[in-house]
Parts: structure tokens; C-alpha cells; sequence
């Protein structure tokens, strides 16, 4: 008999207080590691946490989902509005081939294992967006930067403001280093062949390490114009601390030539 699963991700904040949420929630989960909470209910109902701001819900209806969201909300660091949210839908036909159609995979089997692994999956995806939209935000104020170098021969920023925009920009660098595993297989999938197949499906369905590499990309550039960045403002302090040298060397000529006059 054929069956519909439905999986809902939800980018709520850029981080999750992994630890408190357990305490909160007080039920024992399927899986439990410092980043991540996998929780099983009745009636074909999941919850996974990743600390790095996504929750995945299977089984939930729309209401469910927002109170469930709201119900850990003090744990939410840094929350993002409005959450960033996708969906997909794995369809169980018993005797038919793994395929991957769009928004959905259509799976001969379905367990808790394999509903685990599409929504690992489905949360990668979900971060690789905002990533993506917060690197491509960085690339455009970037770009502005570098219009003013072209139309004025200035770059119009502040070193304090230029040490803040690199602060930004590495932290992002740092946030998708820690939190995409698209190269990383989970455990789950070592020793089961069908789960090995379906997380690998997965990432090439959802492009994950296409997309991976194009943040690469956009870091590089973003990395390569604060490299430019940083010798401009240091050699318009090593110009800024020369004039001031050599006014300090005038005033002390001229302090000494009215001395010798007087």
C-alpha cells in the first residue's frame, strides 16, 4: 500500500541551544549528540534538532509545527524572521525502485532510519540557503565597496567598520565549516547499504555539494577583496602616521629656529 511521508524544515534561528532543549523537552530521544536531538512519538511523528538553527518535523500538522517551534523558542540564538522553511515528501511504494523525482523520493521501504537520513538531509539543504543568502548579502556590500574605489579612487570605510565586515565574514566562513557535513556520512549509514544509497541520492538530488563549492567560491572572493581591503587601509595609516611624523619633525625645526632667533 502506498504511503505519503511529509517533511517539514524550518530555519528558525542561526543557532540552537542543543543541551537546553533536551533538558526542556525531558524525553529520552533516539539520538542524541552535542549537535543534534532525533526525537520518535506515536503515530509517526518526528522531531530532529541541529544546533545550527534548523528544526525538521515529520507527521506534524501546520499548527503543531508552530507551537512546537514557539515551545522552545527561549532556546533560539540569534532567531531568524521569518523562518526560512522547506519541504519534501517521500512516497513508499513497496517493490519499486529508489527514484528521485522532483520534490520527492520514492522509496520501496520506510523506517525511522530512513526518514532520519532525509531529514539530515533536508536540513543541510535548508542551512545551504541561508548560507548562501547571507554570503551573497556579504558579496553585494563587497561590491559596493569596490564601486566607490572605482568612481571616488576612496575606499569609503572606517577601520573599525571594515574589522567588523571581516569579523562577519569569517564568522560565516567558520559556520558553514562546522555545520555542513555533506562529506561526512553520518553513522547511520555505514553499515546499510539502502541507507548509504539514499543518503548519497540525496545529496546529488538536493545539490548539495554544487552548491557547497559555489559558497566556496563567493568566500574566496569575498576573502580575496578584504585581502585588498586591508593593504589600502594600512598603507592609508602608514601614510597618515608619515605625515604626522613629519609634521611633528616641522613644529621641532621651527621650535628650534625661533629658539635660535630669540
Amino acid at each position: 500500500m502506498a504511503q505519503t511521508v511529509k517533511l517539514t524544515a524550518l530555519l528558525v534561528a542561526n543557532q540552537l541551544d542543543i543541551k537546553g532543549i533536551k533538558n526542556f523537552l525531558d524525553i529520552k530521544p533516539i539520538a542524541d549528540l552535542s549537535s543534534e536531538l532525533f526525537y520518535g512519538f506515536s503515530g509517526g511523528k518526528y522531531q530532529y534538532y541541529f544546533n545550527y538553527g534548523v528544526v525538521v518535523f515529520t507527521g506534524y500538522t501546520e499548527d503543531e509545527i508552530k507551537w512546537a517551534v514557539k515551545a522552545v523558542q527561549q532556546f533560539h540564538k540569534n532567531p531568524v524572521i521569518p523562518w526560512l522553511r522547506d519541504e519534501h515528501i517521500l512516497q513508499v511504494e513497496p517493490g519499486s525502485d529508489m527514484r528521485f523525482q522532483f520534490g520527492e523520493v520514492v522509496l520501496s521501504s520506510c523506517d525511522e532510519k530512513v526518514i532520519r537520513i532525509a531529514m539530515f538531509n533536508l536540513a543541510q539543504s535548508v542551512a545551504m540557503d541561508h548560507y548562501h543568502a547571507v554570503t551573497e548579502q556579504l558579496l553585494a556590500e563587497v561590491k559596493s565597496f569596490t564601486w566607490h574605489l572605482e568612481t571616488s579612487g576612496k575606499l569609503k570605510i572606517s577601520r573599525k567598520n571594515m574589522l567588523r565586515f571581516i569579523g562577519k565574514a569569517l564568522n560565516t566562513q567558520n559556520e558553514v565549516a562546522e555545520n555542513i557535513y555533506i562529506f561526512d556520512a553520518p553513522e547511520l549509514v555505514w553499515d546499510e547499504e539502502y541507507l548509504d544509497k539514499l543518503h548519497q541520492g540525496l545529496i546529488k538530488h538536493f545539490d548539495l555539494r554544487v552548491r557547497f563549492s559555489e559558497l566556496e567560491y563567493m568566500m574566496r572572493i569575498i576573502e580575496e577583496n578584504l585581502t585588498v581591503f586591508r593593504e589600502i587601509s594600512n598603507q592609508r595609516e602608514s601614510s597618515l602616521l608619515e605625515l604626522i611624523i613629519i609634521i611633528l619633525i616641522l613644529v621641532e625645526v621651527f621650535d628650534l629656529f625661533i629658539s635660535k632667533i630669540l
